[in-house]
C-alpha cells in the first residue's frame, strides 16, 4: 500500500511572516516594561534586594504551569478564529489589564499590602503574557515549511528585540522628552513608570489584534495535506494525564537542549533581577535600602537604556543568524553568541562608568538573540507536527525551571555569600552562560544529521 503524497507548505514572503509575528512586539514591549522596572517597583513597596528574587519566583511558576497546558490545547483548538489566534486574543486581553494594574499596587492597599498585591500583579501578568506568547512559537512551525523555521523564529527575535528598546527606554524617554516625574515619595512608583505601563498595555493589544486580522491558519483539511499519516485531532483527550506522556517521550534533541536552556536562563533571571541594585550600588553608590533618592532613579532609568541597547542589537542580530547558522551550523552559531554574552556580563563588574556599560549589552544582546531563536529551531525540526504546541510548552519547563532553582536560592547567595554586593549575582551569571556555550555543542541537531546524510 502506497504512502500518501505529503505536500509541501508553500513559503511566505517577508512580510507575510512578519505579520504572523507582529504581535510577539507588543508582547515584549510588556515584558520588557516588567524586566526592566518589577524590581524597582517591588523595591518601592519594601522588597529587600535579597528577598526580590523569591517575589520574582512568580514568573517562570506561573510559565511552568500556563505554556505546556495552552500549548495542549492550542494544538486541539480549531474554530472559527482559528487555531493559535484565540490564545492570542485572551492572552492580549488578560496582558493589558495586568499592565494598568501593576504600577496601581499601592491604590489597592486596602485588600492586601502593596507588596503582596505587587506581587500578585507580577503574576498574573506573566501567566497573561504566556497565554499569548506560546502559541506564537507553534505558530511558526504551523505556517512555516522546514527551510524557513530558522528565518521565522529569527523575525520574531527581530520584533522582541525592536519592541523591548522601546519599551525599556519608555521610563527614560517619559522623563527626558516630556518631563514627567522620575521620583516619587517612599511607596509609590514613578509617574514615568506608570505612564510606561499604560502605553504597554495599549501596544501589547494592538499589535496582538494585528497579527489575528492579518494572519492565515490552515485549516484541519489544510493541515491534513501537509501531514497525511498524522491524526488531526479537534478535541483535547486526557488533558494533564497526556500533557506527562508526552513529557516521558520527548525528544533526545529536546533533553540536551534541556541543559543549555538551564545555564542560559539561570543567567538571565540574574541579570533581570539583579541589574539595577547591582548597577546602583557598584557603579551609582547608592547606599543599601535607599530607594527614593535622585541616583536610584537615575540607575533604574539607565538600566532601562541598557536593556533597550542589548534588545536593539539582538533585533539587528536576529536579521544576520540564518546566514550565520548557514555557514557553520545552528549549534556554533549559539555557541559564539552565548560566549559574547558570558563574557558581557563578566565585564559589568570591572566597569566605573555608567556609559561604558553600553559594551557589555552588545555582548548580552547577542547572546539573547540567539537564545531566543536558535533553541527554537534546532527543537521544531525534531518534534512531530501534530504536537508542536504542547512540545514547545513543555520546552518551557527548561526555561522556567532555571528561574525557579534562581529564585529560590539567588536572593539567600547574595545575602549570605556576597554580603548583600548583587555585582556578584551578574559574575556568576556570566559564568553560567558560559557554561551553556560549551553544553549547546554537544546537542543533536537533526537538519544536521540530515545534512550529512544528504552528502554520503
Amino acid at each position: 500500500m502506497s504512502k500518501p503524497a505529503i505536500a509541501e507548505k508553500p513559503k511566505l514572503s517577508f512580510w507575510q511572516i512578519w505579520n504572523m509575528s507582529f504581535g510577539f512586539l507588543g508582547i515584549q514591549f510588556g515584558f520588557a516594561l516588567q524586566n526592566g522596572n518589577a524590581s524597582r517597583i517591588l523595591q518601592k513597596f519594601g522588597a529587600d534586594v535579597e528577598h526580590l528574587s523569591w517575589f520574582w519566583l512568580a514568573a517562570p511558576i506561573t510559565g511552568m504551569i500556563v505554556q505546556p497546558i495552552i500549548g495542549h490545547y492550542s494544538d486541539r483548538t480549531w474554530n472559527r478564529l482559528g487555531r493559535r489566534r484565540p490564545f492570542f486574543l485572551t492572552g492580549a486581553i488578560l496582558s493589558a489589564i495586568a499592565l494598568f494594574l501593576m504600577p496601581n499596587s499601592a491604590a489597592i492597599a486596602s485588600i492586601a499590602p502593596p507588596i503582596l498585591v505587587g506581587a500578585g500583579m507580577l503574576m498574573i501578568m506573566d501567566a497573561s503574557f504566556n497565554v499569548a506568547m506560546e502559541p506564537f512559537r507553534a505558530l511558526v512551525a504551523d505556517n512555516l515549511p522546514d527551510s524557513q523555521r530558522s528565518i521565522g523564529f529569527s523575525v520574531q527575535t527581530c520584533l522582541i528585540g525592536l519592541g523591548a528598546i522601546v519599551g525599556s527606554c519608555l521610563p527614560y524617554i517619559f522623563t527626558h522628552w516630556f518631563h514627567i516625574s522620575s521620583t516619587a515619595p517612599e511607596g509609590q512608583v514613578e509617574d514615568n513608570v506608570k505612564y510606561s505601563f499604560y502605553l504597554g498595555g495599549t501596544v501589547l493589544l494592538l499589535t496582538i489584534l494585528w497579527t489575528i486580522i492579518r494572519t492565515k491558519e490552515y485549516s484541519p483539511e489544510e493541515y491534513a495535506k501537509f501531514h497525511p499519516t498524522e491524526e488531526v485531532e479537534h478535541k483535547p483527550k486526557s488533558g494533564i494525564a497526556e500533557i506527562l506522556t508526552d513529557l516521558k517521550r520527548m525528544p533526545k534533541t529536546m533533553k540536551q537542549l534541556g541543559l543549555v536552556q538551564f545555564f542560559s536562563w539561570f543567567a538571565l533571571f540574574s541579570m533581570w533581577v539583579f541589574t539595577t541594585p547591582a548597577i546602583a550600588a557598584h557603579i551609582y553608590h547608592v547606599a543599601p535600602g535607599d530607594t527614593s533618592s535622585q541616583k536610584y532613579s537615575e540607575a533604574g532609568d539607565w538600566v532601562g537604556i541598557l536593556f533597550g541597547v542589548y534588545n536593539g542589537v539582538s533585533a539587528i542580530y536576529a536579521l544576520i543568524l540564518p546566514s550565520l547558522a548557514k555557514a557553520t551550523s545552528r549549534k556554533q552559531a549559539h555557541a559564539f553568541s552565548l560566549v559574547m554574552g558570558g563574557i558581557g556580563l563578566l565585564s559589568i563588574f570591572f566597569i566605573k562608568d555608567p556609559q561604558w556599560l553600553i559594551l557589555p549589552m552588545i555582548g548580552i544582546g547577542l547572546a539573547w538573540g540567539s537564545i531566543l531563536a536558535m533553541p527554537y529551531a534546532i527543537l521544531s525540526s525534531s518534534i512531530p507536527a501534530k504536537k508542536m504546541g504542547v512540545y514547545m510548552g513543555i520546552f518551557n519547563f527548561f526555561i522556567t525551571f532555571p528561574q525557579i532553582v534562581n529564585g529560590f536560592f539567588g536572593g539567600p547567595i547574595v545575602k549570605y555569600f556576597y554580603n548583600g554586593q548583587a555585582i556578584y549575582a551578574l559574575v556568576l551569571a556570566g559564568i553560567f552562560m558560559l557554561c551553556a556555550a560549551i553544553s549547546v555543542l554537544f546537542v543533536q541537531d537533526n537538519k544536521d544529521i540530515s545534512v550529512k546524510r544528504a552528502l554520503q
